[in-house]
């Protein structure tokens, strides 16, 4: 019992007194000085268990996949992203310029080799520090490039407290150090306890910061953000390879019954995702121990966002082709229109069809619980932005619909799918894909989805592709994983490490073709309506273009986003961090 009781405060001072301004700032440091701890590898698991909160989780009180994109093209929110407008201010103090779970993690990584117990007892548990350590550290480095690099528990006389910016490239090669050794210490996922990292989630982890320094540093040369004298070349190849050991590793594969109808969107809608080999890590989440989220509530409503004509147009048809040449594309004009012929994935993506249902029981749907149309005449969290409404994730048998603290679907956390996209895209942008590599990952995540296979030597040039001055293989591979990482979390990062900023400035996300006709009825020649009546005013409730699509950000972002390429790259050094440490220097376009 003295020895729980010493935990529970030992632990509360980790995670409350030790935050940056004890860690960078040179406030006094508390060192873990009691003899009775550290002792066994039980110590070590109870103390990295405080990191698994790093990791995504649903909020208690937001939308989940129906939020996750708004800060990208794929979604337009009530509320455009600060960051794409360009409007972005400098605050005094930012809470993502964080430290305190470095430190945590570097007194583990300190106190264990003390420690007169197996190294194969406690190897998982320093595995998973290594880990948490190299995902800290790459959150710092994705939102400010270089930063202070500490693997050491400092104390109040430590210089390093004053230290400059460690240059990018150098966090990027300590962070995949970790990760390597993460590698070699986990057990793999069949060996492991469930919902602890394991090796095949490092192996992830590792191929998607090397694919992300890669490509930043390859389409970041020559502008201030790039790394001098390197094109990115050598992460690429790391990537690749960390992706590689991973499928050869045969002890994972795409979660598949046959049905491409319904095979992805089984993936993001259950409580328990234990059985889903693809996933390699995921979060539960339980009423009875008051763990649980909104996810729920907000699937059946329009979450105050919508997806994108961006996104949906990125959609292949089931010939293989994309909307501008294949003779299967319908048009857009009713939401049975745009996904007849198309991606069965985008099918399980949005509303569609009159009557759907979004309540079952005991799988007969509940009335009055029917998809009518998209809520763009509503307002607040209710409402839908653009006409297309997102269901991933949708659970029709959830409780949680009815009660908004209900919801226990399960989220992935890492799945087999982002491992296959990075090692194409790794192989892609390094010029040696060949077709057996395009059979090993495109392939089969097209095969899951019911899609035809892609041919490297047959690729149509679609007029429409967002990087026409790229390689056609290098355009499919990144339309097949906007497509499968829809709403995931993916697109803000993959615009930032591809320089893609010609996607967003002085444009505006559009929206579904709007029907005038069914939302402002149909007037006669003196404009008295003689079908329905006005549900919404174009230019009042609503806003359209000129060629009739919704138009979200018409009033308040008249010229587009403002996005600036010599800025918004990366997050300002905040001033107070400066302040503290005069060797600080602040990122370009801030100062």
């Amino acid at each position: 019992m003295k020895k729980i009781i010493y935990l529970i405060v030992f632990s509360f001072t980790v995670l409350t007194s030790c935050d940056l301004d004890d860690y960078l700032n040179k406030t006094p440091l508390d060192s873990i000085t009691d003899v009775d701890y550290w002792k066994s590898a039980s110590d070590l698991q109870l103390y990295v268990n405080q990191f698994y909160t790093m990791l995504p989780q649903f909020p208690s009180w937001g939308g989940g996949y129906l939020w996750e994109d708004n800060n990208s093209d794929n979604m337009a929110s009530r509320f455009y992203d600060n960051r794409l407008a360009g409007t972005n201010t400098i605050t005094t103090n930012n809470g993502s310029w964080d430290y305190s779970r470095i430190r945590s993690i570097n007194i583990m990584l300190n106190k264990y080799k003390e420690m007169s117990v197996s190294e194969s007892e406690i190897a998982p548990y320093v595995g998973e520090a290594y880990f948490f350590r190299a995902f800290a550290y790459f959150n710092l480095v994705r939102q400010y490039g270089d930063v202070p690099y500490v693997s050491q528990v400092l104390t109040p006389d430590s210089e390093e407290l004053f230290a400059a910016r460690t240059p990018r490239k150098e966090v990027i090669d300590y962070i995949l150090d970790d990760l390597s050794q993460a590698i070699e210490k986990l057990p793999p996922k069949a060996a492991s306890t469930r919902n602890r990292i394991n090796k095949e989630s490092a192996l992830l982890y590792k191929s998607r910061v090397a694919l992300y320094e890669g490509t930043w540093e390859k389409y970041h040369q020559e502008t201030v953000f790039g790394v001098k004298g390197s094109n990115g070349q050598e992460y690429l190849e790391i990537a690749a390879s960390a992706a590689k050991q991973l499928m050869d590793m045969n002890t994972i594969e795409l979660y598949s019954t046959g049905n491409p109808e319904v095979d992805y969107a089984s993936l993001f809608n259950r409580d328990d995702l234990s059985g889903i080999g693809e996933v390699l890590l995921s979060r539960d989440y339980n009423i009875s121990l008051n763990t649980v989220h909104n996810l729920q509530r907000y699937t059946t409503s329009g979450a105050g966002t919508g997806l994108t004509k961006s996104l949906i147009e990125s959609y292949l048809c089931e010939d293989g082709k994309p909307i501008s040449l294949s003779p299967l594309y319908r048009g857009d004009k009713s939401l049975e229109m745009v996904v007849e012929n198309r991606d069965p994935r985008l099918r399980q993506m949005i509303y569609w069809k009159e009557g759907e249902p979004r309540r079952t029981q005991n799988g007969v749907p509940v009335p009055g619980y029917e998809f009518t149309r998209p809520y763009i005449d509503q307002g607040g969290e209710g409402g839908n932005t653009t006409g297309y409404m997102l269901k991933k994730g949708l659970d029709t048998e959830s409780r949680g619909q009815l009660d908004p603290n209900a919801s226990e679907t399960s989220m992935p956390i890492f799945r087999y799918a982002e491992v296959l996209l990075n090692y194409a895209e790794a192989k892609a942008e390094l010029g040696t894909i060949t077709q057996n590599d395009i059979d090993l990952t495109i392939n089969k995540i097209r095969s899951r989805a019911g899609m035809p296979s892609l041919n490297l030597h047959s690729i149509a040039n679609d007029p429409d592709w967002q990087f026409p001055e790229l390689s056609p293989i290098i355009n499919e591979v990144r339309r097949e994983r906007r497509v499968e990482l829809a709403c995931e979390g993916y697109r803000a990062d993959d615009l930032l490490r591809w320089r893609a900023h010609h996607l967003i400035v002085g444009k505006r996300p559009l929206g579904y073709w709007f029907d005038k006709d069914f939302w402002t009825g149909v007037q006669d020649s003196e404009d008295n309506y003689v079908d329905g009546g006005p549900l919404l005013i174009p230019g009042k409730d609503i806003f359209v273009n000129e060629d009739g699509y919704l138009d979200p950000y018409q009033k308040n972002l008249p010229n587009g986003f403002g996005f600036k390429p010599d800025r918004d790259y990366l997050y300002p050094v905040p001033p107070a961090q400066i302040s503290l440490n005069g060797e600080l220097t602040q990122n370009p376009g801030w100062e």
